[in-house]
């Protein structure tokens, strides 16, 4: 394993969140936080609890997630993509280093990123509600798990994207709704039955009630069958990445 490539590149990222600090951590902590503000004052004075968490607490597992989806996303296509479009993938290709070493560097530093916001966000979210963390090993591994996955689906995007303007459209059109849509700022309890059963096929709603059970010990689905879909949803990702390595699926083109 060539060690040395790996923590370069892994290197170059970390570093290029730096030269970006507003648009990389300032920026989703405040818009975050713009969530807490409109949301905590305009639903939770309607919604005092929701299963005995005041609203405001309820919803801080959601927003995490909100943000570490996208921002995972974000970094990952971005950090891939910007080789293509200026040529130097075609150094990074010919290099001794192996295609798993190359994932394993773009993601690994695209996670650890939006671990570190998903951090600060939570201690952000200190600030406005009370929290509490009943299980912490189970909060870490979700945290991971869902960082480590949407970076490999944004490495994927920033694969298959010709242009910048194809880096937002998966997340905009899909991920987004689909996480407003999993319950991030409800319960899918509370929605009616038919609803219910309609909310199961989307696949952040196992995130979400997986991570927010590692908070309150409370769920809309199973915390086993929550994480048996994230390490399912991972190894579909893989398999993609593994794909397009071996077909060489738009990496010189």
């Amino acid at each position: 394993m060539n060690v040395y490539a790996m923590r370069a590149i892994y290197k170059f990222e970390m570093a290029r969140t730096r030269r970006t600090l507003m648009q990389s951590i300032i920026s989703p902590v405040l818009s975050t936080s713009l969530y807490f503000v409109v949301f905590g004052a305009a639903i939770g004075s309607r919604i005092a609890q929701v299963e005995g968490i005041s609203y405001g607490a309820f919803i801080v597992p959601g927003l995490i997630m909100l943000s570490l989806l996208t921002q995972s996303i974000a970094n990952a296509s971005f950090g891939i993509y910007f080789p293509k479009f200026t040529g130097t993938i075609y150094e990074l290709l010919s290099a001794p280093v192996s295609y798993l070493e190359i994932v394993a560097s773009y993601v690994g530093a695209a996670a650890t990123k939006s671990v570190i916001l998903g951090l600060i966000i939570m201690a952000t979210a200190g600030l406005f509600v009370p929290l509490k963390i009943e299980h912490p090993l189970w909060m870490i591994l979700f945290l991971l798990l869902t960082a480590a996955t949407f970076s490999l689906v944004g490495f994927i995007i920033g694969i298959w994207a010709d242009g910048f303007e194809k880096l937002q459209l998966v997340p905009l059109l899909i991920v987004t709704p689909l996480t407003f849509l999993g319950g991030s700022f409800y319960s899918i309890d509370m929605l009616p039955p038919f609803w219910q059963k309609v909310s199961l096929f989307n696949p952040v709603v196992y995130l979400i009630s997986g991570f927010r059970w590692s908070f309150y010990g409370i769920a809309d689905v199973s915390v086993g069958i929550s994480l048996i879909m994230t390490l399912a949803f991972m190894a579909i990702s893989l398999a993609i990445v593994a794909w397009i390595f071996k077909t060489g699926y738009r990496l010189k083109s």
